[in-house]
């Protein structure tokens, strides 16, 4: 322990390591080019492992695409997956007939549950200009008694989530994006019904901060026993606690201290993650997270006899129309449209 407030700090890998009740979390920062008529880069991707490119070359990845970048079908069990889009698109499908498009500041938060497939794509709808692709995947635990709920998807549009604002003594500008939990009476919106979040003394909570140049904010104060991590990705240096922090390393904090964070001469983004631990044995493998290894081969199990509903898309790597909106299609047959 650096001292009564820093537990602990790292530097940030593509997977960034998080605190029960997360899993971790993944910083997607991709330049993508121009698209061509297929949604797809308008560049040659020669040179390119695909179906595996995980190396940012020329600024972006294509993932486990071929053609579109992206996440083709593959299948979740007993964990939730919150999709933050920054910039950029993501196109939904899943083997329930849910589908979706979202981006440019909406969340998806999905409940994995008893078992489904989805496909999370990356379409690049612009043809004359670059598509910029920012999004945070975090992944959060489901307890034992809701490893096996229906799989269900929320949308938490843009326009419903809610931002803090406030200045501090010298009237530089602190804001925060509040996708789960609350500061004060600004509340997020409802997360999935049957995650550990939806417990309003879970105090999970997953915050996206700005902080304008030499900006200083005072993190609200949480339980003892509230697991707390902050993460910073973009910016020139901050000092939290007293202690300079270098940018892409994550500081674990003690929830119940008053901890100042003191920005630099850039602006910062900070990533915040919280909550209570669920306190329960995590075994994962690969797309399945459970409590027991046994529980893990009963998962492959399942998946190569049901395949979770199957796949009722034309295609693996599904896209939706270039000219459609951002939307929702929830199994039930509603749908959202923005």
């Amino acid at each position: 322990m650096y001292n009564k407030f820093i537990i602990n700090i790292k530097p940030l890998g593509f997977f960034w390591e998080t605190s029960d009740p997360f899993l971790f979390c993944v910083h997607h920062q991709d330049f993508y080019p121009a698209g061509n008529e297929q949604m797809g880069p308008a560049v040659s991707l020669n040179g390119r492992n695909l179906g595996q490119d995980f190396t940012k070359k020329d600024g972006w990845r294509m993932y486990h695409g071929e053609s579109i970048p992206g996440f083709p079908a593959h299948p979740h069990r007993g964990f939730e997956t919150v999709t933050a889009v920054l910039k950029g698109i993501v196109d939904h499908s899943d083997s329930h007939g849910a589908s979706g498009r979202y981006g440019d500041g909406d969340v998806q938060w999905m409940t994995a549950g008893s078992g489904l497939q989805h496909s999370e794509m990356f379409p690049l709808l612009n043809e004359s200009e670059p598509n910029p692709l920012e999004l945070f995947q975090i992944w959060l635990n489901l307890p034992k008694k809701n490893k096996f709920v229906p799989p269900h998807f929320t949308m938490l549009w843009s326009e419903s989530i809610p931002r803090y604002k406030e200045k501090d003594v010298r009237g530089k500008q602190i804001e925060v994006t509040v996708i789960a939990g609350n500061i004060g009476d600004v509340i997020a919106p409802s997360p999935a019904p049957d995650s550990w979040a939806a417990d309003a003394e879970n105090e999970i909570g997953i915050w996206i901060i700005k902080l304008e140049p030499e900006a200083k904010w005072i993190i609200p104060l949480a339980s003892p026993d509230v697991k707390r991590t902050i993460f910073f990705y973009n910016g020139s240096e901050i000092r939290i606690a007293g202690v300079d922090v270098k940018i892409n390393h994550s500081v674990e904090l003690t929830a119940d201290q008053s901890v100042i964070v003191e920005n630099g001469e850039k602006e910062a983004m900070i990533l915040l993650l919280q909550g209570k631990p669920i306190n329960e044995t995590v075994v994962q493998h690969g797309p399945f997270v459970m409590n027991t290894s046994a529980e893990i081969q009963e998962a492959f199990s399942d998946f190569r006899r049901t395949q979770f509903g199957g796949w009722p898309w034309p295609r693996y790597d599904n896209t939706h129309d270039r000219e459609k909106g951002r939307f929702a299609r929830y199994g039930d047959g509603r749908e959202e449209i923005k």
